[in-house]
């Protein structure tokens, strides 16, 4: 492997939440490629996504046997002609999609590998067999992931771990080839151990998530304990986009299903690398929130956030399109020094301190994580903002997730995982309610002086 330390612009990244975290980024580079801006990619009806779920699944999830090298020959397309001599071939590529889809519905009740496969099996399929290597053996004896092998290997604790019994592993394996997207014109320069063993619990999970779950599920909670987020796991981001199934909207899943006796992987062609905090990814993504980050600088909310003591939380992120919405005049009243108090007040609104919402999990501000069942879920969530909460609703079913604030306002863009919470993407500046609890209306029909009201009445402006 090769390392510098030095990060490529950030520009150049794939995607708004690729950033590494800090100590990463000094230490590592990725490979930059020209992409479209991320907010380009990631947009788009959820309908149209699902509705197209079924192509996207057939080009991006291949079945095998339980071994790792036959299932990244299969789907790279290396060992198609070696593996059409076997019947397992065959009645993996006659697997039908529907019926994958139809048990990642109840992906959360597979029976753990101990017990068998979880997953559905496709009919007339004598060469499938319970599983006889753990996750670490699969990973140890495959041509495709000896560089993370290697990697593991320097952490006997961590192969005593993924070789035991306590757990139903998940790991998201970089192939040998996501390490070559470390340049190799660069000067040596290895990472500390305390870095590597970030980056590899990164990519482990103690929970089981087979590819059905995976398919369902918006985040997944991984071996790295955050102290920024009160000592819980980071999440990885998972869902289908642009390039397919993906892990943090940029690493591809390249292979699926490759189940050992303690836990199943799933091959991805990038390394995960842990994100940096929430107005990190602000301040270097100012193609999507250059508008945002004048704002936070103008008030000092910058400063005050990143020095404040919190545990977690979430950033309702607006676009820079967001506040185009808001037409000239209102934001040119904001961006005055008349308007400065105003400004500060409408950015306060966006910020929720000490409690970070995931689209499908919650950790709350007492240290309790709770997942966010299906169907309906509805939470008031208190702003930086005095008094005044954001009501949040989100609505589950399947793969299907989506998020209401105050009524009507969407999300662009879901769970930007940062290093101290979580960050949404919101296609509207949010304002608050005439009445609390009430629905908002779109800033568009408001003047300057309702807008003010909204923001700070006028006995408080006052005083203010």
């Amino acid at each position: 492997m090769k390392f510098i330390n030095t990060l490529l612009p950030l520009a150049a990244l794939t995607t708004a939440f690729v950033i590494p975290d800090e100590s990463v980024a000094n230490q590592l580079v990725l490979e930059s490629k020209k992409a479209p801006s991320f907010l380009e990619k990631l947009k788009g009806d959820a309908k149209d996504v699902w509705s197209n779920a079924e192509t996207k699944v057939n080009k991006a999830v291949k079945f095998s046997e339980n071994a790792l090298d036959s299932a990244i020959d299969v789907a790279t397309g290396v060992g198609k002609k070696a593996a059409s001599s076997f019947e397992c071939y065959e009645s993996m590529m006659r697997f039908e999609t529907q019926e994958w889809l139809n048990s990642a519905t109840d992906g959360e009740h597979d029976h753990p590998p101990h017990h068998g496969p979880p997953h559905r099996r496709p009919k007339h399929d004598p060469h499938h067999h319970a599983p006889n290597k753990t996750v670490y053996e699969l990973i140890a004896s495959s041509k495709y992931t000896t560089k993370l092998a290697k990697l593991i290997n320097e952490y006997p604790d961590l192969v005593k771990a993924l070789n035991g019994t306590a757990a139903n592993f998940t790991i998201f394996a970089p192939t040998d080839e996501a390490f070559e997207k470390i340049p190799k014109h660069h000067k040596d320069h290895k990472p500390s151990k305390e870095i590597i063993e970030k980056i590899l619990s990164y990519h482990v999970s103690t929970d089981f998530y087979p590819a059905g779950r995976v398919l369902v599920s918006h985040t997944i909670p991984t071996l790295l304990k955050e102290e920024a987020l009160g000592g819980e796991s980071q999440r990885l981001r998972v869902g289908l986009g642009w390039k397919g199934l993906a892990v943090n909207f940029y690493s591809r899943i390249v292979a699926v299903n490759i189940f050992g006796t303690n836990g199943v992987i799933h091959g991805v062609d990038s390394l995960l690398l842990p994100p940096p905090p929430a107005l990190k990814i602000v301040e270097l993504l100012p193609g999507e929130f250059s508008t945002l980050q004048l704002g936070l600088v103008k008030t000092g909310l910058f400063d005050a956030i990143k020095k404040a003591n919190h545990t977690g939380g979430t950033l309702f992120a607006p676009s820079n399109f967001a506040f185009k919405k808001l037409g000239p005049r209102i934001n040119a009243f904001l961006f005055s020094s008349y308007g400065e108090k105003y400004l500060k007040a409408l950015l306060e609104y966006h910020v929720v301190a000490n409690q970070t919402l995931y689209s499908d999990a919650f950790y709350k501000a007492d240290g309790e994580t709770a997942n966010i069942p299906k169907g309906h879920f509805h939470i008031d969530l208190p702003t930086l903002l005095k008094n005044r909460s954001l009501s949040i609703d989100i609505a589950r079913w399947g793969g299907f997730i989506t998020i209401k604030i105050n009524g009507f306002n969407g999300i662009t863009v879901q769970d930007g995982i940062a290093k101290d919470g979580v960050i949404h993407v919101v296609g509207n500046v949010l304002i608050p309610p005439k009445t609390p609890g009430g629905a908002a209306e779109e800033a568009e029909e408001m003047d300057v002086e309702e807008f003010k009201e909204r923001l700070i009445p006028s006995q408080l402006a006052q005083e203010l």
